[in-house]
């Protein structure tokens, strides 16, 4: 039997809101660093800064929605999560099928014109959609994979969105979902032997794609990036320089920064491309400098290992699945953005959780935030009680059991 303890109860977590928060207001301060023109002075009050930027001002609406996004899907019936994964799933990969075919935009097709003027990026709401089905299908079967329908039915749901976002060229998406699937797999309980199969098939077909871009003679953009990231100073002034001017921002900030709105700054002189979106950890190390930035990354690592002990206290399988899928989620959202920032991962163009500039993004990671709230609010220990039937309690206690076999 499974002991009470009040980390397992149901409950609001505010901190974990007041976190998510925090970061999506700091983000706002962080746009209208990023996008401060020559044109304005320096010494006007904070509010003006913003209102003078139009991306700040159009972070501040995202911002303002963002806590109705998470409302919202804290207050949907739990169970209807289960119901109606699949239907989600479906829609999902519709609209990214609608923007592959329908976007006539060279290279990257990921995005849709909206009547208002916004576009929106399906493939950050597949992958909220994909974290709920792979929760549902890996919680149907103990353990996961063990049978041929499952094992069909788990790589069906990676398979289907992946082939889509290939095509549409959006290759960031396509490793977020790779991680989040490797993740959700580890803590499903999946024999680790199986998984070190699929690990290598893995390595060995990304190595079979690079050889055949390589040998084939391909000038792709994404080829590109990957020698420039393994040769930067052979492609400092094309496909590394993003990359190369983003270090050299953020060297100039030092340990302390040069402060906010400075004229001159690299980031005011728009020395980084993008640096209000995939790239605004280089204007946070020039702002802040090397302190601001730890602090930045402890944030992160904080509300990481907050999930994690969630997920540990979460005895529903499906629910602590959720909670491990929007963990992984952001975990190499964080990662990956500040490594490419940095020098030390390829550039992708993935967003920095709660801080880039975009819509779509910030309604994922505010919708994967309410989905883990949701499991905090309405989880509990009724599963190992004796009210339900031994099937279930023993079901509840093996994943409690894997959990933390899993940690």
């Amino acid at each position: 039997m499974i002991a009470e303890n009040r980390r397992s109860r149901a409950h609001t977590d505010w901190f974990l809101i007041i976190m998510v928060m925090g970061l999506s207001v700091f983000g706002i301060l962080c746009v209208a660093i990023a996008t401060y023109s020559t044109s304005s002075a320096s010494d006007v009050p904070l509010l003006n800064h913003i209102v003078e930027s139009s991306y700040a001002m159009r972070q501040s609406l995202y911002v303002l929605i963002a806590p109705i996004i998470m409302t919202v899907l804290t207050n949907i019936p739990y169970q209807w999560f289960k119901r109606f994964a699949r239907p989600l799933f479906i829609l999902s990969n519709v609209l990214l099928f609608v923007v592959w075919i329908f976007n006539r935009a060279a290279g990257v097709k990921a995005w849709l014109d909206t009547l208002w003027g916004f576009t929106i990026q399906p493939s950050e709401f597949a992958k909220l959609s994909m974290i709920l089905i792979l929760a549902k299908v890996l919680s149907q079967v103990d353990p996961p994979l063990s049978n041929g329908r499952n094992f069909f039915d788990v790589f069906s749901i990676v398979a289907i969105p992946s082939i889509i976002i290939i095509g549409s060229g959006e290759m960031g998406s396509l490793l977020v979902i790779f991680f989040m699937f490797a993740v959700m797999l580890w803590f499903s309980g999946v024999d680790w032997k199986l998984l070190v199969g699929l690990g290598v098939g893995a390595v060995i077909a990304i190595g079979a794609l690079f050889a055949f871009l390589y040998f084939s003679g391909s000038d792709s953009y994404r080829l590109q990036r990957i020698l420039a990231f393994l040769n930067p100073a052979e492609y400092s002034s094309s496909s590394a320089y993003q990359q190369t001017q983003s270090k050299m921002t953020i060297g100039s900030g030092g340990m302390q920064g040069i402060g906010m709105f400075v004229n001159g700054a690299m980031s005011q002189l728009n020395y980084v491309p993008a640096d209000w979106t995939d790239f605004i950890f280089a204007t946070i190390g020039e702002a802040f400098g090397f302190v601001g930035s730890m602090v930045l990354i402890a944030a992160y690592l904080v509300i990481i290992i907050h999930m994690l002990v969630l997920a540990y206290h979460t005895y529903d399988k499906f629910g602590s699945l959720v909670i491990i899928g929007v963990l992984s989620m952001l975990l190499f959202h964080v990662f990956e953005n500040i490594g490419m920032c940095i020098g030390i991962m390829p550039i992708t163009g993935i967003p920095l959780p709660f801080l880039s500039y975009g819509g779509s993004n910030m309604v994922t990671n505010m919708g994967g935030i309410g989905l883990v709230l949701n499991v905090t609010k309405n989880r509990s220990l009724s599963a190992t009680s004796g009210t339900v039937n031994t099937p279930q309690k023993d079901a509840s206690i093996r994943h409690f059991q894997n959990m933390r076999s899993r940690f």
